[in-house]
């Protein structure tokens, strides 16, 4: 089914839109999770309250790529539930793994959000991410947005896990040039 067929199902207030998210995105949403959560419980916890969230949102909400909205509610989810079992704890979830690595790039997240609007930020991350050429943002968002490790983005891009770390070495290094050079106090 397409995705503009399983909208309008959501549009029309029908619970086959569920299902039929179920059946398209269950293993996207799935990934996205385990790969902050490292918790197949939660994960599917977190996958049920994203087809509800997503339930709940449309309408007034029309998403153009669903799958790009599913996965960004599913992925905020996942933080949410990341952030209340870990209370600072570190558990070497790709998620923290993530985190750790984007530390030498940008400032605490309590910085952050104290000196800079996070419209601003955003905005400015993507302009960066168009500069790049298409694999290294691949890998970058492979990396930062999906969570996934460095062995599966060496398999799905076909390079090395040496050359993958190396890729994000040096694209964190011309992020923090790029916000540096856009103003940002880092």
């Amino acid at each position: 089914m397409t995705d503009e067929a399983i909208v309008e199902l959501y549009w029309d207030r029908k619970e086959q839109a569920i299902k039929e998210t179920e059946v398209k995105y269950e293993r996207y949403l799935m990934k996205i999770s385990y790969n902050i959560l490292s918790d197949m419980e939660d994960s599917r916890e977190n996958v049920n309250d994203t087809y509800l969230k997503a339930w709940n949102s449309m309408p007034p909400q029309k998403p153009a790529i669903l799958s790009t909205y599913l996965g960004k509610i599913n992925r905020q989810g996942a933080i949410d539930i990341y952030r209340k079992k870990t209370s600072k704890k570190r558990n070497g979830t790709e998620y923290e793994s993530c985190l750790e690595e984007l530390e030498e790039s940008l400032a605490d997240e309590n910085s952050v959000e104290s000196s800079v609007d996070a419209m601003l930020l955003s905005k400015t991350l993507n302009e960066y991410l168009h500069t790049l050429p298409p694999t290294k943002r691949n890998v970058f968002i492979g990396r930062y947005f999906y969570m996934d490790s460095m062995k599966d983005i060496a398999g799905y891009t076909g390079m090395s896990e040496q050359n993958v770390k190396n890729i994000l070495h040096r694209t964190r290094g011309e992020l923090r040039e790029y916000l540096l050079k856009e103003g940002f106090v880092l």
